[in-house]
């Protein structure tokens, strides 16, 4: 075995194939996605066939977010309390088949779970998928960056979140033909319980298949054979705990930018929207972060010259195409949305600028938010509109950033740092709240105060992160190529 970077280890027969097993590897985050996205057509049946409150049909995603909390956790104890970094002792590729399996327990149960009609019973089986995706996570995330160079894995991570961000643009589509036989604006009162559980025995099933296509593939073997030594472990680095909480603000500035929204579109100065006509926005946000990662992902293709000059500037344009299609087969008047083309502009110019360094990039768009959110407090109606959703673009490439640079030089304690970070997705059940209740006590236009606090720490992390790894002897790769 082969030590890469002082990272991982990894048998040397597939050094020469890290290429192919990246783009095995990353067929899974496909699949994160789309399950994200059939969870935003489950939870309103749940609100239907339960008769829920609001609250009560929010616990779905409450119980998903705690799952990825407690499955972290659980894994910091093992280690602290059996002296045994669990996840490196199997390797990275088994953590992700029982991740898989995990998962698969849980969405069989969901079909005994509605047939009880007991909610609690639904939140437990959706406890388990959420403690399954949390060790797939776990594993995954480094086992990209294991497969190259460490300074060089945000942009893997950005071609993995780019095909997360397609199963997410993709999943309510195919989730509505299968539920509704319609793409088009969809009722939760018309699924029938049959098809719900058909659902989740098909998800159940594509589970169970790529376990099987995991534990049978070829992927090199990643783990570190140095013993673990007793104490802080991956808390000693500051790299990390600053990026922990990096992660846990990320997640929740990603999240609280489009859970307010709806309340933020309402207003007589922002459009007047009622709910039915809101989805449109709310697809271009998310659609905003596909747009962000595909371009963010053109270095893995090892273009040069005109042609990566070209990609970047096309590839985007392509992206907003796919959210604009998406949004016509819902329906919704996509012409609307077109001159969002300016904000997207901007977005590949600190492309370029970030010139393939994912601490710059870091830096980069974190300013990028930054501004964006600060034209969207100062200003009304459409522009200040298209500013707050142009807060998906600039987020877009900050958590494979974040990432990627907090486990720069943590070497054993890789998977440890893993978990952590992976916890500090609690961010998203944090932050949005927080930013309610200074919209009780403001109002919602100016609750948006709370994200500009968010991009300055993530601007801060980038620069503060550079010396870090500076003073330990670590130095980021900068692409021969010139720009992003």
């Amino acid at each position: 075995m082969t030590d890469t970077a002082g990272f991982f280890i990894i048998e040397p027969s597939y050094m020469n194939k890290n290429q192919s097993a990246l783009y095995t590897l990353i067929t899974i985050f496909f699949f994160w996605g789309f399950i994200a996205a059939s969870n935003g057509i489950f939870i309103p049946f749940c609100k239907v066939h339960f008769h829920l409150s609001q609250f009560q049909s929010q616990l779905v995603d409450l119980t998903f977010y705690g799952g990825y909390f407690i499955g972290s956790l659980v894994l910091f104890l093992f280690y602290r309390f059996a002296g045994v970094d669990l996840l490196n002792k199997i390797g990275y590729k088994k953590g992700i088949v029982y991740g898989l399996l995990i998962s698969a327990s849980g969405a069989f149960s969901i079909i005994p779970a509605i047939n009880s009609g007991s909610f609690y019973f639904i939140l437990c089986s959706f406890f388990l998928v959420a403690l399954g995706f949390s060790l797939q996570q776990t594993a995954s995330q480094p086992y990209v960056i294991a497969l190259g160079t460490p300074e060089t894995g945000a942009q893997r991570l950005n071609l993995a979140g780019g095909v997360n961000s397609l199963g997410t643009t993709l999943g309510p589509i195919l989730v509505s033909y299968f539920l509704f036989g319609s793409i088009t604006n969809p009722n939760p009162g018309d699924t029938s319980i049959g098809a719900i559980k058909e659902l989740y025995l098909i998800v159940a099933s594509v589970f169970i298949i790529m376990a099987v296509f995991f534990t049978l593939s070829k992927l090199p073997f990643v783990q570190n054979t140095e013993p673990i030594e007793p104490g802080a472990g991956a808390l000693k680095f500051p790299q990390l705990t600053l990026g922990m909480i990096a992660i846990f603000i990320y997640v929740g500035v990603e999240v609280t930018i489009q859970s307010n929204m709806g309340a933020l579109l309402r207003l007589p100065q922002f459009g007047g929207y009622d709910e039915k006509s809101i989805s449109p926005f709310i697809s271009l946000y998310w659609g905003s972060l596909m747009i962000g990662r595909w371009t963010g992902a053109m270095s893995v293709f090892n273009l040069r010259g005109i042609s990566k000059i070209v990609a970047l500037v096309v590839v985007p344009f392509i992206a907003f195409a796919v959210v604009l299609y998406v949004n016509y087969l819902h329906g919704s008047d996509a012409e609307k949305l077109l001159p969002y083309s300016i904000c997207i502009v901007l977005m590949i110019a600190t492309m370029f600028l970030a010139e393939d360094n994912q601490e710059k990039a870091l830096v980069a768009f974190s300013v990028l938010g930054l501004a964006a959110m600060g034209v969207g407090l100062l200003t009304t109606g459409e522009t200040a509109l298209f500013a707050f959703i142009s807060g998906g673009l600039a987020c877009s490439v900050l958590w494979p950033c974040i990432f990627s640079v907090a486990l720069m030089g943590l070497g054993k304690y890789a998977s440890q740092g893993s978990a952590f970070l992976i916890m500090m997705i609690l961010g998203g059940a944090i932050i949005p709240p927080l930013q309610g209740l200074l919209a009780d006590a403001t109002d919602i236009h100016s609750s948006y105060i709370i994200t500009i606090l968010c991009f300055a720490y993530l601007a801060f992390y980038g620069y503060r992160v550079k010396g870090i790894l500076r003073k330990q002897g670590i130095m980021s790769i900068e692409s021969k190529g010139g720009a992003h």
